[in-house]
This record gives structure tokens, sequence and C-alpha cells, in this order.
């Protein structure tokens, strides 16, 4: 029998359906959260509150994964590459700083290792890598309605139009990481 070891990632690329729909497919990863991160008002937001882009929060996931089955490092390599992280505020036709590309590290060893992702990543990008790699402050869960939100709408337009295409990606350039 094989011991689980549980680790937590918490980053933003824009639409946070996108990212659960990618990370949901990920070898390794136990759970996928869908959540705000990384804004200034006191208490717990809403949806309606971070579209208005007011409060300073980015749309995030928090991924539970065991590191025994895949890395840290794999994790940001899958979202380093299945959104683009030189689109300042932007991802696609969303747009606003709730939907920046960001990596909220949870101890000094993430933020190192996020580091050395993003240089690595450079290369392949002919535009200017725009994440930012922030300490974690608080994770807020979004409500009912955003989690699983793709495997519960995938005949809605966005689902059709924005995620299927991004889990496409997914499946080309990470196949070997998949369940």
């Amino acid at each position: 029998m094989t011991t689980k070891n549980f680790q937590i990632a918490t980053i933003g690329g824009g639409c946070f359906w996108c990212t659960e729909a990618v990370f949901q497919e990920v070898k390794g990863v136990e759970k996928v959260v869908s959540g705000y991160s990384g804004g200034n008002v006191p208490g717990h937001p809403t949806y309606r509150e971070i579209c208005s882009g007011l409060t300073g929060h980015a749309e995030v996931i928090q991924i539970t994964f065991d590191s025994n089955v895949i890395s840290y490092e794999d994790i940001l390599v899958i979202f380093m590459t299945t959104h683009d992280p030189t689109t300042l505020n932007r991802q696609g036709a969303d747009q606003g700083t709730q939907y920046r590309s960001v990596i909220y590290y949870h101890n000094e060893v993430q933020k190192e290792i996020a580091k050395i992702v993003v240089k690595e990543v450079t290369p392949y990008y002919e535009n200017a890598i725009v994440t930012e790699i922030l300490p974690l402050v608080v994770f807020y869960e979004a409500e009912k309605e955003h989690q699983d939100y793709y495997r519960n709408n995938q005949n809605q337009g966005y689902c059709s139009f924005v995620i299927t295409p991004k889990l496409a990606k997914l499946r080309k350039l990470h196949a070997d990481k998949l369940k």
C-alpha cells in the first residue's frame, strides 16, 4: 500500500472554470476547488463582486494533489502551458484583473519552484511572461454553482468554445500526466 503525500497548489489562469477542468484530468490530483484569492476587501467575496473587478481578487483554483504521483513542478508546467501566461489581466475574451495569471505559493519551496518553472518555459513564448508569483494570504471557496462547472455544463457555449479546446491542448501536450 502506497502512502499518499498530499500538497496544495493555488493558481489562477483566467476563468477558474477552465483551469478547474484541466486539472480534474491530471493524474495524482485528488481535488480541485474553484475560488478567489489575492484581493484586498474584507469578508468572503461573491462571484458578482469578483466580476466587477473592484475586489482585487483573482479567480483561482486550489488543487490538492499527491506528490508521490505528480510533482508541484509538473503541476506548474501544465498550468503554464495550458493558458497564456503572457497576456496581462486577460485570457481570451475574459478581461480584467480577476483573470490575471498568478501562482500563489504556500511556502518558500513552492516559491522557488515557481520561479524555476517560469524561467524554464519563458523561451517557448514570443512575449514576456506576466504571471505573478505571490504568497497565498487567503483562499475563498467560490459558490457551489462554480464547482465542477465544466462537468456539469459541457454543452453550454462557453464550455464548448473555450474549455473544450484547452482540454484538447492538455491532452496533446501532457498525455502522459492524465488519468
